[in-house]
C-alpha cells in the first residue's frame, strides 16, 4: 500500500524528508566497504534508493525509489530514479551486474519477495547494508528512548530471514561506524549525544517518526538532563573518544 507521496512501506516520506539529505550525507568509510561488496560490477541496481546516498560514478546505477520526496531531492548528476517498489521490479532477468539496497528493507511491505525480485535481475552481488535486531537494543539510547530502539528491532528483518530469500552464498560483516560519520543514523551520534537534541536529525531518522510529540519532549527532556548533570557521560562518556563504533550496523553480501 502506497501513500499519497508514494512511499511504499511504513514511513511517509512525504512528511519526513525535508531535511533528510542534509543529514544522511554518504560516509566515505561506509562507501568503501559497499563498493567492494559491489566488486567490478558495471551495472549496478540501488533499490530503494532515496536520495542517492553511496551511489557511485564508478558504476552505470539504475535508481528504484517509490517516493515522490526522495527522488526530488537526488542531486542532478544523479540518474533519475525509477518510480517502482522492491516487489517489483521493472527489469529483465539478470539484467544487472550487481545490486544493493541500503538502509531500506525494514521498509519494504514483503521483505522476501523484494529480495527475491533484486535476485531475478541481478546476475552477480546482492548487497544490503542494515541493521541486526538482535543487536540494536544494545546501543546506549535504549535507555533514554526505548520505544525508539524497540521499533528498530521490530521492523529490521532478521538476517537469516535476508539470506533464505537471496538463497546462494550469503557473508555477513559488521560495519564499524566512526565517531565522526556524516551518515546521521542513531548509532551515527554513539560519541555524540546532543546531535540527538536536535529535532531535524532525530526526524532523518524514520524510527522516530513512530513516537508522538510527548515522547519525543520526553527523551529530549530526560537527555537534556542526563547531559547537564553530567549522568550521561559518567555511563558513556568514554564513547566521546572511540574512534569507531561495532555497533548494529552490518553488510550482507549474498551471490548466486
Amino acid at each position: 500500500m502506497r501513500t499519497y507521496d508514494g512511499s511504499a512501506g511504513d514511513v511517509d516520506y512525504g512528511t519526513i524528508s525535508p531535511l533528510y539529505a542534509s543529514y544522511r550525507r554518504p560516509d566515505e568509510r561506509i562507501a568503501h566497504v559497499i563498493a567492494e561488496a559491489l566488486g567490478g560490477a558495471r551495472t549496478v541496481l540501488n533499490v530503494g534508493a532515496g536520495t542517492g546516498s553511496y551511489e557511485s560514478a564508478a558504476h552505470t546505477i539504475t535508481a528504484v525509489e517509490p517516493s515522490l520526496a526522495m527522488r526530488a531531492q537526488r542531486p542532478a548528476e544523479l540518474a533519475t530514479a525509477i518510480d517502482a517498489v522492491a516487489e517489483g521490479l521493472p527489469f529483465a532477468e539478470g539484467q544487472f551486474d550487481a545490486a544493493m539496497t541500503l538502509f531500506s528493507v525494514h521498509q519494504w511491505s514483503d521483505v522476501e519477495a523484494g529480495l527475491r525480485e533484486m535476485r531475478r535481475v541481478t546476475r552477480g552481488p546482492v548487497a544490503i547494508l542494515t541493521c541486526d535486531p538482535a543487536r540494536v537494543r544494545d546501543f546506549w539510547l535504549y535507555e533514554y528512548a526505548p520505544d525508539v530502539l524497540d521499533t528498530e528491532a521490530r521492523r529490521y528483518p532478521p538476517l537469516d530471514q535476508l539470506t533464505a530469500a537471496l538463497g546462494g552464498s550469503t557473508t555477513i560483516q559488521s560495519v564499524p561506524i566512526p565517531l565522526d560519520c556524516t551518515d546521521g543514523f542513531n548509532e551515527a551520534y554513539y560519541g555524540r549525544p546532543e546531535m540527538l537534541l536536535d529535532p531535524a536529525a532525530r526526524q532523518a531518522c524514520s524510527a522516530w517518526s513512530f513516537l508522538d510529540d510527548r515522547a519525543r519532549q520526553d527523551f529530549d527532556t530526560s537527555l537534556r538532563r542526563a547531559l547537564g548533570f553530567g549522568t550521561w557521560d559518567e555511563a558513556f562518556g568514554h564513547l566521546r573518544g572511540r574512534p569507531s563504533y561495532n555497533g548494529s550496523l552490518v553488510l550482507l553480501r549474498a551471490t548466486p
